[in-house]
């Protein structure tokens, strides 16, 4: 249902939130959103960080079973066995009917990650870099759907990153990574229908450790960081956590630095057995510049008219006047409790704050000339524009639990209530001076000021959000699972347009959404499923063609599957088949006049594909991982009767074939004991450029490797390379006129000492 209503309801519905979170804290206690089945308790893998110490488990109940990893927790190699994303329980991942990969810290230091876009390069269903190596945000898309937007979660609580006003983990403090691909919405109620990302930060440990480490490689990037932990009191009931890095140096585009400071402090305090308190909080600074230039097709994916590709180092903006700021903190907590055998209560709760800045020439309007012509040297002359805003973001969430597990007589359940509350300000300034200086692209003149942008938009953007959800995880038999699931959504989304305070708009939506699932667990490890699922997000802001509140955003989804894990061989492997439906999905508009920025619903896109995901710890000191995606996206519906040619068109930006795979290799015994190296190959399919798709991005094959040694039992040395072979590629094109580069190569040196 939708409306438009006056803001009334907004405070009506933050009252609602309160008053319901108010009565299930009184009726169960205070609830955190991680959990941990009464009777379990983790540890972490023997091949995830050993010296890491050994991570914090969850509230042990009274029928307490042997040691098992944690979720929140190291992994073991490259596989994990058990995830809290996909239902908001400690389940196996052979228990789960959704596809999951799930990225620890021995892989992300393997492959050198600084980012969660690198990090996620060897994972089935995502796209990761789309718009190259961004220092502003993590770009990705998963089934072929924009998921950096509502799709990236830290600690199981939305992110939220739209338009400028955005957010960006450090990779460091990060313990794994969660990719959840189709709809979550039954849970989380938000997010597009390809699927989550769910970043888990480092936690307190029961036992002492430390680690520094230095490091620094291509463009002059240099960083020293540390992570120190343990137990805090002589009782044994707190247990505390610091982790800090800073970085400082340039990045592939002359004259654009990328430095950060980041730092994280994390305590637990476990009065008993059954209670337990983390609280998690971090602030990062960055300092850095525009590094994903919009360059014209012609000149990047193809030579222009004289012959001439960009070079992928120009600095497109002005060293001057390119610049981006942000600053960033988290505040939260997560409280669990368990009453008694059956019932355990939760709650997950966060603050997070971002305030940024940029200031910059953007080149999105292609050359000055269209048609380039030699006589009048406009081949190399690039139109540019000036671009700044000033973006602030609050973000209050609170997600409320009670889970309870007991048998009805006939079937064993898992079952999950929840209540969740969030609430989204964004104070958006843009200003823009059109047309800017053009750039010569073969001699550069860089210093030409023209002044402050005027402002074209000052806009306030809030959103408010509450979710009822049930969820039942049964046993109907030994080895027949059954998982359903409802949710009840209210939102509210506000504009406030302060220019043109006539154009403020305000509506807001409700939807029920589900799931439900059928997993079938065969002796060898063998876990067949079937799932159906749908979503609903309402979106922030307004349509820029229609300067309407944009509608929510709905999908729908049908998922088969079969996942291999069969017990002590120490591999996984996931297959599935999807169809999936989304209506009303937001798209980039491209205009050739403020604002440059900007979305609009062109209709509905379907995709359908397979994804395979493996992944092995093969033998003594080798582990491998290996991804195949592949699907077939389209517009299969249009709001527009003028837009009838996008039907059977693929939206740009998404290459709908990946493949990839990685292998570590460190020697366990001999003279050559510590010494390690590995490598992986990354292959990208076409794509398109524009809408009706007569402009190809090419395919791409990319090699990365590493080489490293340990000595003693505290010293590592490495050095990773991503893109070996210095490979110049386009990794998408938005339009004929937004088009980006990859990743240069990128080779960096560190040296680790742990206690």
């Amino acid at each position: 249902m939708r409306s438009v209503h006056t803001r009334v309801g907004r405070h009506g519905l933050r009252r609602a939130a309160l008053a319901g979170a108010s009565l299930l804290a009184l009726t169960a206690g205070a609830l955190a959103q991680q959990s941990t089945r009464l009777d379990e308790i983790a540890v972490e893998g023997s091949g995830g960080n050993a010296t890491a110490g050994r991570a914090l488990p969850g509230p042990r109940g009274p029928a307490a079973a042997p040691l098992r990893e944690n979720p929140l927790g190291p992994v073991d190699g490259y596989v994990a066995t058990r995830s809290v994303s996909a239902t908001k329980t400690n389940t196996p991942l052979l228990e789960t009917p959704q596809s999951v990969t799930v990225i620890g810290r021995k892989q992300i230091e393997a492959q050198g990650a600084q980012t969660l876009t690198q990090a996620t390069q060897y994972t089935a269903g995502i796209y990761s870099g789309t718009f190259g190596p961004d220092q502003r945000q993590d770009y990705f898309t998963l089934r072929g759907f924009v998921a950096s937007d509502y799709g990236i979660y830290k600690d199981g609580l939305q992110m939220l990153n739209y338009g400028f006003g955005t957010m960006k983990i450090e990779t460091y403090g990060l313990e794994r990574i969660e990719v959840i691909r189709g709809p979550a919405a039954t849970l989380f109620g938000a997010g597009n229908p390809g699927g989550m990302v769910n970043q888990i930060t480092k936690r307190p440990t029961t036992t002492a450790f430390g680690e520094v480490e230095v490091g620094g490689g291509s463009f002059g990037q240099v960083y020293g960081a540390f992570d120190v932990g343990g137990p805090a009191d002589e009782s044994g009931h707190l247990f505390y956590r610091l982790t800090g890095i800073g970085r400082m140096g340039g990045t592939q585009v002359d004259g654009a630095d990328a430095d950060r400071a980041y730092i994280a402090p994390a305590f637990t305090w476990r009065p008993d057995a059954g209670t337990s308190l983390t609280v998690l909080t971090s602030y990062q600074r960055d300092s850095s510049a525009v590094t994903a230039n919009f360059l014209p097709y012609l000149g990047t994916v193809r030579p222009n008219v004289s012959g001439l590709r960009i070079d992928r180092s120009l600095n497109v903006g002005d060293p001057r006047i390119n610049t981006f700021q942000r600053e960033q903190a988290y505040a939260g907590y997560e409280f669990e409790h368990a009453i008694d055998a059956t019932w355990t209560v939760r709650q997950n709760l966060r603050y997070s704050f971002s305030d940024a800045i940029q200031n910059s020439y953007i080149g999105q309007i292609g050359y000055t000339d269209a048609d380039q012509r030699p006589l009048l040297g406009t081949q190399t002359q690039l139109g540019r524009y000036q671009f700044n805003f000033s973006d602030k973001v609050n973000l209050f969430q609170v997600d409320n639990q009670a889970e309870a597990r007991f048998s009805d007589g006939l079937f064993l359940h898992d079952v999950l209530f929840g209540v969740d509350y969030k609430n989204y300000t964004l104070h958006d300034n843009q200003g823009s001076i059109f047309p800017g200086p053009s750039l010569n692209l073969l001699n550069p003149v860089y210093g030409i000021v023209t002044g402050r942008p005027l402002p074209y938009q000052v806009n306030v953007n809030r959103f408010d959000q509450l979710g009822l959800y049930v969820q039942d995880q049964i046993k109907l038999t030994d080895r027949l699972t059954l998982v359903g699931g409802l949710r009840q959504d209210f939102a509210q989304s506000d504009v406030d347009t302060k220019l043109n305070p006539l154009g403020s708009t305000s509506r807001k939506d409700q939807a029920l959404t589900g799931r439900i699932a059928l997993l079938y667990n065969f002796d060898p490890g063998i876990a067949p499923y079937v799932s159906y699922s749908t979503s609903f997000q309402p979106q922030i802001g307004l349509d820029a063609l229609t300067l309407q509140s944009l509608k929510p955003d709905r999908g729908e989804q049908v998922e088969v599957g079969v996942k291999v894990e069969p017990l002590g061989e120490n591999y996984s492997f996931t297959f599935a088949a999807f169809d999936l439906v989304r209506d009303n999905a937001p798209f980039p508009v491209v205009a050739d006049i403020p604002p440059f920025f900007g979305s609009t619903q062109l209709g509905t896109v379907r995709s359908r594909g397979v994804e395979a995901q493996f992944a092995a710890n093969l033998f003594d000191g080798l582990n491998v991982v290996a991804a195949f995606t592949h699907y077939d996206l389209e517009y299969i519906k249009v709001n527009d009767p003028r837009l009838i040619q996008l039907l059977g068109k693929t939206p740009t930006n998404v290459p709908e074939t990946l493949a990839s795979i990685f292998a570590d290799y460190t020697i366990p015994t001999g003279d050559l004991r510590g010494f390690g190296f590995g490598g992986g190959v990354r292959y990208v399919g076409r794509s398109f450029a524009n809408q009706l798709n007569s402009l190809q991005v090419p395919e791409y094959v990319l090699f990365d490797a590493t080489v490293h040694y340990n000595w003693g039992n505290n010293w590592r040395a490495a050095i990773t390379a991503a893109n070996i072979g210095d490979r110049r590629f386009v990794s998408s094109c938005q339009s004929a006129n937004s088009c980006f580069y990859g990743e240069a190569r990128r080779v960096i040196a560190s040296v680790n000492y742990r206690w």
